[in-house]
């Protein structure tokens, strides 16, 4: 993919394939923002003694691609398509963007319905609901138990989203179950009624038919709140935030320790492939959603602990890339400017060629000493943007507007709410293209 994002991913496989009486059984949890450094294989300070486990027992995936935003990358993971060739190679979808994934776009849950499945969604969607037929339920989900957008408070499971075109903040309840609101669940966090939730459904499963459960957590995206039995192991981290995301880990990883048992308890363990990834990964800084950067690179300073960064983030000009084996290759291709931003820093080449196995910070251009190499890879671009499809990205539709009488205004957080939204929505306004 062409976000070079350096995420968390292990395949645990109880059971060989090969030996089983019946089709395997499917667990996809999905963390969110979660970084390399933030597991404890990896050297952290953050303790996952779960992940541990099971990536020991199973096979890591630690040089591979997701997009660095929510939306973009759920949409690849559920259509099993670049984001380019559905028209999402932007940010996410905010909640009041009258569009979705594609409805002609067939998605993995009703692949695994054709296959003869038991589909089940809970936790994080976030790939539209403007309409019915965009949600989960009717996109092959036979269950979902979660939220539709994102950037719900933990604990009260409200959305905060700025209306562009009324210039107003409602905040509503974005917890649902199947397509109602869910109600009865206030001060109950997240992470462990999603938990609760997929375990009920791995227990009460009919074991008659193959089970797929995705399980989308919303740890550990912003806001940064757990309980705070979480944070006390981590006293000795001095800041803040960092301490209130470690616990935030560590939640996620008993989480993925109460999932193991439940299958285990299921009597399917050995009869179930069990994979976690994350959607993007870490964010910039851990303490807001939205970083100083304004947008989330697809590298993440805190994930690979760099130092400061003093280039300029925007209004510069956005490449094509592309790798293949031991080689990347970057073009001049500026990519879709959706708001039209001006290029105002020239390439310095039009084609770099690196040898990333012998040289992976990408020091030593090299293309003039493999021109066969930079042909192939650049046919190799033309073939992928003959595919690709404009940005849909609309305006805000207000009629999304759902008025005091479902939703509240909260002064202060309609207020940091909106001044967050305005400044993210202007600064993400272009987008990498291929």
């Amino acid at each position: 993919m062409n976000a070079f994002i350096i995420p968390l991913c292990l395949w645990c496989v109880c059971g060989l394939y090969v030996h089983c009486q019946s089709p395997p059984n499917v667990v996809f949890i999905l963390a969110d923002d979660m970084g390399f450094h933030d597991v404890g294989y990896h050297g952290s300070e953050i303790k996952t003694p779960v992940l541990d486990r099971l990536s020991a027992a199973g096979v890591r995936l630690e040089n591979y691609y997701v997009q660095p935003l929510c939306t973009p990358s759920r949409n690849q993971l559920l259509t099993g398509r670049y984001q380019i060739h559905t028209g999402m190679q932007h940010q996410i979808i905010w909640p009041c963007q009258p569009y979705c994934v594609p409805l002609e776009e067939k998605l993995l849950p009703e692949l695994m319905v054709e296959a003869g499945y038991s589909t089940h969604m809970v936790g994080k969607w976030h790939l539209g609901m403007y309409r019915k037929e965009c949600l989960p339920t009717r996109r092959g989900f036979q269950s979902f138990f979660g939220y539709w957008t994102g950037s719900e408070d933990y604990y009260t499971h409200m959305r905060c989203s700025f209306i562009a075109p009324l210039n107003v903040t409602r905040c509503a309840l974005d917890l649902r179950d199947g397509e109602e609101t869910a109600q009865m669940y206030n001060k109950l966090y997240s992470t462990e009624l999603f938990t609760h939730q997929a375990v009920n459904i791995i227990l009460n499963h009919n074991i008659q038919k193959p089970l797929f459960l995705y399980l989308a957590l919303q740890a550990v995206h912003a806001p940064l709140q757990v309980p705070e039995h979480y944070t006390e192991p981590y006293s000795f981290i001095k800041d803040p935030p960092r301490r209130h995301y470690a616990g935030m880990v560590s939640a996620m990883d008993e989480a993925v320790g109460n999932i193991t048992r439940a299958l285990q308890d299921a009597g399917i363990w050995n009869n179930t492939i069990l994979i976690f990834s994350t959607g993007p990964g870490h964010a910039s800084r851990a303490e807001q959603e939205m970083q100083d950067s304004l947008m989330k690179d697809s590298l993440r300073r805190n994930s690979l602990r760099t130092g400061s960064v003093s280039a300029p983030r925007f209004n510069v000009s956005m490449h094509a890339a592309i790798r293949y084996k031991n080689w990347k290759l970057l073009t001049g291709y500026p990519g879709e400017r959706v708001g039209g931003v001006a290029d105002e820093t020239p390439p310095l080449k039009q084609v770099m060629l690196f040898d990333i196995d012998a040289d992976p910070q990408e020091r030593n251009e090299i293309s003039h000493k493999h021109p066969e190499i930079v042909s192939f890879l650049l046919k190799r671009l033309e073939q992928l943007q003959e595919g690709a499809q404009p940005v849909n990205f609309p305006p805000d539709d207000p009629r999304c507007d759902p008025q005091p009488t479902v939703a509240h205004d909260h002064p202060a957080q309609a207020q940091k709410d909106a001044n967050q939204d305005r400044k993210t929505r202007s600064a993400n306004n272009f987008q990498l293209q291929t």
